[in-house]
C-alpha cells in the first residue's frame, strides 16, 4: 500500500469519529514506544539544477520511499510530549528533464538517507481513547551513498553528493487506544528538506524535496 497524505489524512478522520470516554491514559512521565512503517513522499518538482551545464538546466524529480520506523515519546505533562522519529535508511531514485538534452533523461541518480526529526506535541484529549495531537519541531537530514547514474554517468560525471538538511518540521497525528497499555497511531508530518547539490565537487544547484511523511504504526506506553 502506497501511502498519500490523502490516504493518511482520510485514516485520521476515521479515527477521530471513534467515541471518546475517559480512561487511563497517556500520563505525565509516560515513555510512548511506538514501531509501524514511514513512507517519505517527495513534492513533485524538485528544483532545477545545472544551468551551467545546458542552458535550461536539470530538473529533478526524486520519488518516494517506505521504510520500517520507529519513535520515542517522552510526556512531559499530560498534554505535552517531546518525540523523536527514527527509521531504517530511505533510498530514493533521482530522475532528470532536460530541456536542452531532448526532455526526459529517466534516471540520473539515486540517494539514500537518513531524516531524524525531534519534535514537541501538543495532546489535545490526553484522558480519551482517542488523543488527536499536533506539533512542530526540527529535523535533520543526512544523505549518504548518492551516485550519478543514468545519462549523468555516461557524459563521465563520477561523483553526485546531497549536502545535509536542516529544516523545521509539522505534524499532525492520532493515539488511538486498544488497551490499558496498547494504542495504534497515524500521523503525517511535512518537513523543509532543502540539499545543495554538487557534481564533481562543483555546486550546481538546490534539490528541494520537502517531503509529506506519513507513518502508520503500534504503541506501548510505559
Amino acid at each position: 500500500m502506497q501511502f498519500t497524505p490523502k490516504v493518511v489524512t482520510g485514516c485520521l478522520v476515521a479515527m477521530g469519529i471513534f467515541a471518546a470516554t475517559p480512561v487511563m491514559a497517556h500520563e505525565a512521565g509516560d515513555w510512548l514506544v511506538k514501531v509501524g512503517v514511514t513512507s517519505v513522499m517527495p513534492k513533485s518538482n524538485n528544483g532545477t539544477v545545472g544551468q551551467g551545464l545546458v542552458p535550461k538546466g536539470i530538473g529533478l524529480d526524486v520519488n518516494s520511499n517506505m521504510q520500517p520506523s520507529f519513535s520515542l515519546t517522552y510526556m512531559a505533562t499530560k498534554n505535552v510530549g517531546i518525540e523523536l522519529l527514527a527509521a531504517t535508511p530511505f533510498s530514493h531514485k533521482i530522475y532528470g528533464d532536460a530541456p536542452d538534452l531532448g526532455g526526459d533523461l529517466g534516471k540520473i541518480g539515486k540517494t539514500k538517507h537518513l531524516p531524524p526529526t525531534l519534535s514537541v506535541q501538543w495532546h489535545f484529549l490526553p484522558d480519551s481513547d482517542v488523543q488527536p495531537y499536533v506539533g512542530v519541531g526540527l529535523n535533520y537530514t543526512k544523505f549518504f551513498d548518492t551516485k550519478p547514474q543514468g545519462a549523468l554517468k555516461d557524459l563521465g560525471f563520477k561523483k553526485l553528493k546531497l549536502e545535509d538538511s536542516w529544516g523545521l518540521a509539522a505534524q499532525v497525528g492520532v493515539d488511538i487506544r486498544l488497551s490499558e497499555r496498547w494504542f495504534m497511531n497515524a500521523d503525517l508530518r511535512y518537513i523543509d528538506i532543502d540539499s545543495k547539490v554538487k557534481l564533481d565537487g562543483q555546486r550546481i544547484g538546490t534539490a528541494k524535496i520537502d517531503p509529506w511523511v506519513a507513518t502508520v504504526g503500534v504503541g506501548y506506553r510505559f
